[in-house]
């Protein structure tokens, strides 16, 4: 599948790596608004076409691909949107804007592949939001979900302070959403250390009387999904009952492709990222083109004599 990139930061460039990097995907515009910028440099020295004009360069080019990742911010995805669907252009949007369906790929891939806009709700979301569904396959009567991210004060750029409210906003609505608990809290921690320390996500559920053993094989199990795109995910702490809270802990190392390993926050959205557009490139492949429709409507059948 042929794809662009709008925004680029280090997201953007990080996405850039792991598009080159897949057999289904390929770039055909990394569009921004710096050629200077560091990551225009390096999109240029990898022989990509790249564009100054941000999302002008997209709708002057959009004949030429049939996804965007949109990693800009939240502000702007809401305008382009509607430029994207206009172009009949499917959008994945890496920013908090909360407009097209929220999509983990752990846990909703399939359904998200009917929607033209899907939205990665955020770093914390991808890392908590499937530990959240899996203790609430588990277990009834949630009455309270807490996460809280640490991540690295470096790894978190100007894009990612300016959209903060956004982030905790959209990561709060997308626990709720998928564990079916009303009452949800977000918390995230820019850790300044150095070195600086990987990503790491805590999940605190409250409940009337947790099946613990049922928790950690549900949560053992979108463990390994997730580290089918994400291979960096561990848990660190299984579920455990702690203060009278249920309590999961998990790790992100990133792949280390543009940005460094400690960077899982980053990593982890855009390897999801990937993952929905991977899905919709082989689900493409897939189906029979028009020619191939035509030319198997004409071919004669065979007849056999016995």
């Amino acid at each position: 599948m042929k794809v662009a990139i709008l925004g680029t930061g280090n997201i953007g460039t990080d996405l850039l790596i792991k598009v080159l990097r897949s057999p289904w995907l390929e770039c055909r515009l990394f569009a921004g608004r710096n050629l200077s910028s560091p990551g225009m440099m390096k999109a240029d020295q990898l022989g990509v076409p790249v564009s100054s004009k941000s999302i002008q360069g997209i709708a002057e080019r959009h004949a030429d691909f049939d996804l965007v990742f949109d990693a800009t911010s939240a502000e702007d995805h809401r305008r382009h949107a509607k430029i994207f669907s206009e172009l009949g252009l499917l959008a994945v949007d890496l920013t908090p804007a909360k407009i097209g369906k929220m999509c983990v790929p752990a846990v909703n891939l399939e359904e998200c592949l009917r929607e033209e806009n899907v939205n990665m709700v955020s770093c914390g979301g991808q890392a908590s939001i499937p530990i959240a569904h899996a203790i609430a396959t588990a277990n009834k009567d949630i009455e309270y979900v807490e996460t809280v991210s640490s991540i690295a004060a470096r790894s978190a750029g100007p894009a990612t302070r300016i959209n903060l409210d956004e982030y905790l906003c959209t990561t709060e609505q997308g626990i709720a959403a998928f564990s079916h608990c009303a009452n949800t809290k977000a918390i995230l921690n820019l850790n300044p250390a150095q070195p600086c320390v990987h990503m790491q996500t805590t999940v605190l559920a409250k409940i009337k009387s947790p099946d613990l053993e049922k928790t950690r094989v549900a949560v053992a199990a979108i463990v390994l999904k997730i580290q089918e795109y994400v291979p960096g995910y561990q848990l660190i702490v299984p579920p455990m009952i702690e203060n009278n809270r249920l309590a999961v802990m998990v790790r992100v190392e990133g792949r280390g492709d543009y940005l460094p390993k400690y960077a899982g926050n980053l990593d982890i959205i855009n390897c999801a990222a990937i993952a929905i557009a991977e899905a919709h490139a082989k689900k493409k492949a897939a189906q029979p083109t028009a020619a191939n429709r035509i030319a198997s409507s004409h071919e004669k059948p065979t007849h056999h004599r016995h």
